[in-house]
């Protein structure tokens, strides 16, 4: 599905830090000899019991290879769970520590951790901090946090509130809190499979990828059919379902395996046959209590940055599409349409790290999203959040290898599969464009949601630590999780396995981990198979294609014998569970 544009900049490196809190530390300045430390430790949320708390650490001494962070409470507080580091406590004091992948920090770096814990009577912020033993100045309070409490005290790290809104009113995460609607479809599928009653139950995004899945395809479920399972299946609490909006005109232009059924200048059919049919149905008071989480137009935007004129993958299709400007008024009127119902919450395609990494790719897409939020009517207001690795292999987190790393004096950014990237793993990128929209005037409050559905990379093949110090190459591929041939290999890859399973608030600026792409569904066609669905036969899903600029002219890594995008693939499903890490 995704795709790829590389371009090699020869610009000095730097490193993204985190911020705005609302309780203070200063240590020593930046560049002492000793540890020194700014730290913002913020309550993002509290009730009468409990509260939860968010904690970023600066270092701003000299360069650490792991760090502890010590307070102690006034009160009595306790905390109860954590999540990026390693948190204990004994009586009043605390102490965090970091974790693998998250210990090294450059002077003026940052890194973050959180927690929930519980509390009775005052929760004042702790007075001082101590980072590798050197005390930090006086914190000052911070601003009242939010007082009411959630219906369930939170049982994964929460970024936002979780509570249920008033009437009227969007939750801040809508997963948190909530169940995620199982497509019954794609369980069945997958509990017919040998070993497949073991995800069967992971809820899975459902893709209205044609007009004619709206009513539903070959007596299959429409769209009004699984919002009244989705009834069912949510009971009296929070449920959440994932919808794919996904049949822009022209759409998939830089490739073939999912052109759609829409020409390039079918602007109008998108609105009045697809868009606004699927609003009607989701403004039915009748679905007022779901909570309905709309990915809109995967792989749309981003071809309009690295595919185009000027750039070495340019198509045609994609210079036709950037011309008429139909995906920017599509998007917008989606947008529009969508974001107006007070239950739906949409998300928009932000690609991947392996394709809008680079500088030239990642500042332009994001000023791009901007604009299509604001086309046909929309504002900012009507995006929730952004959806990145939809449908893609690129790795959640590597951690045996930093984009900050170097071999022998040499940057890693400089190996063949990093290409000068900014980003090694799509949890890096997701906060890092999170950070670069609301810098842009997106809400301060925005999501992120991360594909985790194929991007596991277990199995026997996955490396257990950093790869030899003998070239930044051999640093990189020895130790790196996605073993793809290239970074922009997209299709049916060989190898892949399931990634972390859907969860809430996994990370500090992410909703949730999603799997939007259910897995078994194709990518696209091994070989040309004639179909009434207007998708093509796109060479990067051929096993013994030999590639082109787009994956550095390497093999596609394609498992053979794929059936149309969107047609269970038997075989992928059991690679992606013989590979999964978390393993099954």
């Amino acid at each position: 599905m995704s795709r790829t544009s590389r371009t090699a900049l020869l610009a000095a490196l730097g490193l993204i830090t985190a911020t705005g809190a609302t309780a203070t530390v200063f240590g020593a300045t930046a560049g002492a000899a000793t540890p020194g430390c700014k730290v913002d430790y913020s309550i993002t949320n509290q009730w009468n019991t409990g509260f939860g708390a968010n904690v970023v650490v600066t270092n701003t001494g000299d360069p650490t290879t792991a760090w502890t962070l010590e307070w102690s409470y006034a009160g009595n507080q306790q905390v109860t769970q954590g999540w990026n580091a390693t948190i204990t406590q004994s009586g009043a004091a605390v102490t965090a520590k970091s974790l693998s992948y998250n210990g090294t920090l450059a002077t003026g770096g940052s890194t973050s951790f959180g927690f929930n814990g519980s509390y009775s009577g005052t929760n004042a912020v702790p007075a001082t901090f101590k980072l590798n033993g050197v005390t930090c100045n006086t914190t000052t309070q911070p601003t009242d946090p939010p007082t009411t409490p959630p219906t369930t005290p939170p049982t994964t790290p929460p970024t936002t509130p979780p509570t249920t809104p008033p009437p009227g009113q969007k939750a801040d995460n809508p997963y948190a809190g909530a169940k995620v609607y199982v497509n019954p479809e794609w369980s069945a599928k997958a509990a017919a499979e040998p070993g497949g009653s073991r995800i069967s139950n992971q809820p899975t995004g459902v893709w209205l990828d044609r007009t004619a899945a709206i009513a539903g395809v070959n007596g299959g479920m429409g769209l009004r059919a699984h919002l009244d399972e989705a009834l069912v299946q949510k009971g009296s609490g929070e449920l959440v379902v994932q919808l794919v909006i996904y049949n822009l005109p022209g759409r998939d232009c830089a490739a073939l395996a999912s052109n759609g059924e829409l020409g390039p200048t079918e602007i109008d059919k998108y609105k009045s046959q697809y868009i606004d049919p699927i609003a009607a149905i989701l403004a039915d008071p009748k679905y007022a209590s779901l909570r309905i989480v709309t990915t809109v137009e995967i792989d749309s935007l981003p071809n309009l940055v690295t595919n185009v004129a000027g750039r070495p993958t340019e198509t045609a299709n994609c210079n036709v599409m950037k011309e008429n400007g139909n995906y920017i008024k599509g998007v917008g009127y989606a947008l529009n349409k969508l974001g107006s119902i007070a239950n739906v919450y949409n998300y928009v395609d932000a690609g991947h790290h392996g394709w809008l990494g680079w500088d030239s790719n990642f500042g332009p897409s994001a000023e791009l999203f901007k604009q299509a939020a604001t086309a046909e009517g929309s504002t900012v207001s009507n995006v929730h959040g952004f959806i990145v690795n939809t449908a893609n292999y690129s790795a959640l987190k590597e951690e045996n290898f930093k984009i900050s790393d170097s071999v022998n004096g040499t940057s890693v950014r400089t190996s063949k599969w990093v290409d000068w990237n900014q980003y090694a793993d799509e949890l890096s990128y997701a906060q890092a464009m999170r950070d670069k929209l609301v810098s842009l005037g997106f809400d301060s409050k925005l999501g992120m949601l991360i594909d985790t559905s194929r991007n596991g990379w277990g199995g026997t093949a996955r490396p257990t630590g950093p790869g030899a110090l003998t070239s930044v190459d051999t640093y990189v591929n020895g130790g790196r999780y996605d073993r793809r041939i290239h970074l922009g290999n997209w299709c049916n890859q060989s190898g892949a396995g399931l990634g972390e399973r859907p969860q809430a608030a996994p990370a500090a600026g992410i909703d949730a981990y999603v799997w939007m792409k259910p897995p078994g569904e194709s990518d696209g066609a091994s070989k040309e198979i004639p179909n009434n669905e207007g998708k093509g036969f796109d060479r990067m899903c051929d096993p013994t294609y030999t590639g082109n600029a787009r994956n550095g002219n390497s093999m596609s890594g394609s498992l053979p014998d794929a059936p149309i995008s969107g047609q269970w693939f038997s075989a992928q499903f059991q690679e992606l569970m013989k590979n999964a890490h978390p393993a099954l």
